[in-house]
Protein backbone atom coordinates (compact mmCIF):
# COMPACT_ATOMS: atom_id res chain seq x y z
CA UNK A 1 0.00 0.00 0.00
CA UNK A 2 1.45 3.39 0.97
CA UNK A 3 3.74 5.18 3.39
CA UNK A 4 2.93 8.87 3.70
CA UNK A 5 5.55 11.38 4.73
CA UNK A 6 3.44 14.01 6.48
CA UNK A 7 4.61 17.51 7.36
CA UNK A 8 3.10 18.63 10.66
CA UNK A 9 4.01 22.30 10.31
CA UNK A 10 6.25 24.30 12.67
CA UNK A 11 4.78 22.92 15.89
CA UNK A 12 1.33 24.40 16.45
CA UNK A 13 -1.27 21.64 15.83
CA UNK A 14 -3.51 24.27 14.23
CA UNK A 15 -0.97 24.81 11.44
CA UNK A 16 -1.12 21.29 10.02
CA UNK A 17 -2.64 21.26 6.52
CA UNK A 18 -6.11 19.89 5.85
CA UNK A 19 -4.57 17.16 3.67
CA UNK A 20 -2.13 16.23 6.43
CA UNK A 21 -4.95 15.89 8.93
CA UNK A 22 -6.99 13.76 6.54
CA UNK A 23 -4.06 11.38 6.04
CA UNK A 24 -3.36 11.03 9.77
CA UNK A 25 -7.01 10.27 10.46
CA UNK A 26 -7.10 7.60 7.74
CA UNK A 27 -3.90 5.56 8.17
CA UNK A 28 -3.43 2.45 10.29
CA UNK A 29 -0.29 3.54 12.13
CA UNK A 30 1.64 6.80 12.57
CA UNK A 31 5.39 6.70 13.19
CA UNK A 32 6.99 9.62 15.02
CA UNK A 33 10.71 10.43 15.31
CA UNK A 34 10.46 12.16 18.67
CA UNK A 35 8.37 13.73 21.41
CA UNK A 36 7.62 17.03 19.66
CA UNK A 37 6.18 15.46 16.52
CA UNK A 38 4.32 12.92 18.64
CA UNK A 39 2.69 15.72 20.65
CA UNK A 40 1.33 17.32 17.47
CA UNK A 41 0.21 14.06 15.87
CA UNK A 42 -1.56 12.98 19.05
CA UNK A 43 -4.10 15.76 18.51
CA UNK A 44 -5.39 13.85 15.47
CA UNK A 45 -4.46 10.21 16.16
CA UNK A 46 -5.41 7.80 18.93
CA UNK A 47 -2.51 6.89 21.21
CA UNK A 48 -2.69 3.22 20.23
CA UNK A 49 -2.01 4.19 16.61
CA UNK A 50 1.22 6.02 17.47
CA UNK A 51 4.60 4.31 17.29
CA UNK A 52 7.77 6.15 18.24
CA UNK A 53 10.99 5.43 16.35
CA UNK A 54 14.26 6.04 18.16
CA UNK A 55 17.20 7.68 16.42
CA UNK A 56 20.55 8.30 18.14
CA UNK A 57 21.82 11.83 18.63
CA UNK A 58 25.20 11.23 17.02
CA UNK A 59 27.28 12.13 13.98
CA UNK A 60 28.60 8.58 13.68
CA UNK A 61 27.52 7.69 10.14
CA UNK A 62 27.69 3.94 10.68
CA UNK A 63 25.49 4.15 13.75
CA UNK A 64 23.02 6.41 11.95
CA UNK A 65 22.82 4.10 8.94
CA UNK A 66 22.03 1.18 11.23
CA UNK A 67 19.29 3.18 12.94
CA UNK A 68 17.68 4.19 9.65
CA UNK A 69 17.90 0.65 8.29
CA UNK A 70 16.21 -0.65 11.43
CA UNK A 71 13.51 2.03 11.18
CA UNK A 72 12.85 1.17 7.53
CA UNK A 73 12.58 -2.51 8.42
CA UNK A 74 9.92 -1.67 11.01
CA UNK A 75 7.94 0.71 8.81
CA UNK A 76 7.97 -1.28 5.56
CA UNK A 77 5.76 -4.22 6.70
CA UNK A 78 3.09 -1.84 8.02
CA UNK A 79 3.07 0.05 4.73
CA UNK A 80 2.82 -3.20 2.76
CA UNK A 81 -0.13 -4.50 4.79
CA UNK A 82 -2.07 -1.24 4.85
CA UNK A 83 -1.31 2.44 5.15
CA UNK A 84 1.17 4.17 7.43
CA UNK A 85 2.50 7.66 7.99
CA UNK A 86 5.85 8.99 9.12
CA UNK A 87 5.42 12.49 10.54
CA UNK A 88 7.92 15.27 10.91
CA UNK A 89 7.81 18.88 12.00
CA UNK A 90 7.91 21.38 9.15
CA UNK A 91 7.98 19.94 5.64
CA UNK A 92 9.14 16.37 4.90
CA UNK A 93 11.52 17.56 2.17
CA UNK A 94 13.12 20.51 4.00
CA UNK A 95 15.83 19.70 6.57
CA UNK A 96 13.78 16.69 7.61
CA UNK A 97 14.41 13.27 9.10
CA UNK A 98 12.02 11.86 6.51
CA UNK A 99 14.66 12.18 3.79
CA UNK A 100 16.87 9.59 5.49
CA UNK A 101 13.99 7.17 5.84
CA UNK A 102 12.86 7.67 2.24
CA UNK A 103 16.33 6.95 0.83
CA UNK A 104 16.70 3.86 3.02
CA UNK A 105 13.32 2.52 1.94
CA UNK A 106 14.09 3.15 -1.72
CA UNK A 107 17.30 1.14 -1.37
CA UNK A 108 16.18 -1.79 0.79
CA UNK A 109 12.39 -1.83 0.33
CA UNK A 110 11.75 -0.45 -3.17
CA UNK A 111 8.29 -2.02 -3.34
CA UNK A 112 6.94 0.37 -0.68
CA UNK A 113 4.94 3.17 -2.30
CA UNK A 114 5.77 6.63 -0.95
CA UNK A 115 3.71 9.81 -0.98
CA UNK A 116 4.76 13.16 0.50
CA UNK A 117 2.23 15.52 2.10
CA UNK A 118 3.80 19.00 2.34
CA UNK A 119 3.73 20.94 5.57
CA UNK A 120 4.11 24.56 6.64
CA UNK A 121 7.85 25.02 7.06
CA UNK A 122 9.79 27.36 9.31
CA UNK A 123 11.37 28.50 6.02
CA UNK A 124 8.25 30.62 5.56
CA UNK A 125 6.61 30.63 8.99
CA UNK A 126 9.54 32.40 10.68
CA UNK A 127 8.62 35.64 8.89
CA UNK A 128 5.32 35.86 10.76
CA UNK A 129 6.83 35.03 14.15
CA UNK A 130 9.69 37.51 13.73
CA UNK A 131 7.49 40.13 12.00
CA UNK A 132 9.74 40.13 8.93
CA UNK A 133 8.69 40.96 5.38
CA UNK A 134 10.61 39.55 2.43
CA UNK A 135 9.57 41.86 -0.42
CA UNK A 136 9.04 40.71 -3.98
CA UNK A 137 12.33 40.37 -5.84
CA UNK A 138 14.42 40.14 -2.66
CA UNK A 139 17.17 37.55 -2.36
CA UNK A 140 16.87 35.17 0.60
CA UNK A 141 19.38 32.39 1.21
CA UNK A 142 18.65 29.36 3.37
CA UNK A 143 21.59 27.86 5.26
CA UNK A 144 22.34 25.57 8.19
CA UNK A 145 24.42 27.00 11.04
CA UNK A 146 25.01 24.35 13.68
CA UNK A 147 28.01 24.35 15.97
CA UNK A 148 28.70 28.10 15.78
CA UNK A 149 29.08 28.34 12.01
CA UNK A 150 27.86 31.47 10.24
CA UNK A 151 27.49 31.27 6.47
CA UNK A 152 27.65 34.78 5.02
CA UNK A 153 27.41 36.47 1.62
CA UNK A 154 23.92 37.53 0.53
CA UNK A 155 22.08 40.49 2.04
CA UNK A 156 19.42 38.29 3.62
CA UNK A 157 19.95 34.94 5.32
CA UNK A 158 17.73 32.55 7.23
CA UNK A 159 19.80 30.13 9.29
CA UNK A 160 18.54 26.86 10.79
CA UNK A 161 19.87 24.72 13.63
CA UNK A 162 21.71 27.62 15.26
CA UNK A 163 23.03 25.59 18.19
CA UNK A 164 25.75 28.03 19.34
CA UNK A 165 24.06 31.42 19.15
CA UNK A 166 26.87 33.57 20.67
CA UNK A 167 29.51 32.22 18.26
CA UNK A 168 27.24 32.55 15.23
CA UNK A 169 26.09 36.01 16.31
CA UNK A 170 29.62 37.37 16.63
CA UNK A 171 30.55 36.24 13.13
CA UNK A 172 27.37 37.59 11.57
CA UNK A 173 27.65 41.01 13.19
CA UNK A 174 31.34 41.26 12.24
CA UNK A 175 30.20 40.67 8.66
CA UNK A 176 27.76 43.58 8.90
CA UNK A 177 24.48 41.78 9.57
CA UNK A 178 21.66 42.74 11.91
CA UNK A 179 20.29 39.53 13.45
CA UNK A 180 17.06 38.39 15.08
CA UNK A 181 16.66 34.95 16.64
CA UNK A 182 13.63 32.75 17.19
CA UNK A 183 13.62 29.64 19.32
CA UNK A 184 10.90 26.96 19.30
CA UNK A 185 8.57 29.14 17.29
CA UNK A 186 4.91 28.05 17.13
CA UNK A 187 5.50 25.20 19.59
CA UNK A 188 2.57 25.50 21.97
CA UNK A 189 4.12 23.03 24.41
CA UNK A 190 7.24 25.21 24.82
CA UNK A 191 7.90 28.87 25.40
CA UNK A 192 8.92 30.65 22.20
CA UNK A 193 11.75 33.17 22.42
CA UNK A 194 12.31 36.03 19.97
CA UNK A 195 15.34 38.19 20.65
CA UNK A 196 18.26 40.12 19.18
CA UNK A 197 20.44 39.43 22.23
CA UNK A 198 22.56 36.26 22.00
CA UNK A 199 22.86 36.26 25.79
CA UNK A 200 19.20 35.24 25.93
CA UNK A 201 20.06 32.02 24.09
CA UNK A 202 23.17 30.67 25.77
CA UNK A 203 21.70 27.18 26.07
CA UNK A 204 22.13 25.13 22.91
CA UNK A 205 18.88 24.24 21.20
CA UNK A 206 18.43 22.55 17.82
CA UNK A 207 15.17 24.43 17.21
CA UNK A 208 16.68 27.91 16.84
CA UNK A 209 16.45 29.98 13.67
CA UNK A 210 18.18 33.27 12.83
CA UNK A 211 17.23 35.94 10.34
CA UNK A 212 20.22 38.04 9.30
CA UNK A 213 19.90 41.15 7.17
CA UNK A 214 22.39 43.78 6.05
CA UNK A 215 21.20 47.39 6.37
CA UNK A 216 21.49 47.98 2.62
CA UNK A 217 18.96 45.18 2.03
CA UNK A 218 16.10 47.40 3.18
CA UNK A 219 16.92 50.32 0.90
CA UNK A 220 14.63 51.03 -2.04
CA UNK A 221 10.89 51.55 -2.46
CA UNK A 222 8.73 50.21 0.39
CA UNK A 223 5.50 50.01 -1.59
CA UNK A 224 4.02 50.47 -5.04
CA UNK A 225 3.10 54.03 -4.07
CA UNK A 226 6.81 54.89 -3.70
CA UNK A 227 7.53 53.92 -7.32
CA UNK A 228 7.23 56.34 -10.23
Amino acid sequence: MTLYGVGLGPGDPGLITLRGREVLESVDVVYTPGRLSQDVASKYVNDEQLSDLEFPMTRDEAQLRRAWKQAAAEVAPAARKGTAAFVTLGDPNVYSTFGHLRRTLERFHPDVELEVVPGVSTVTAFTTALDVEIPAGAELTLREASGGTAPIGPNRLVLFKVTDVPATDEKLRDAGYEVTYGRRLFMDTHESIITEDPEDLLERDYYTVAYAEKPEAINGPTSLFDCE
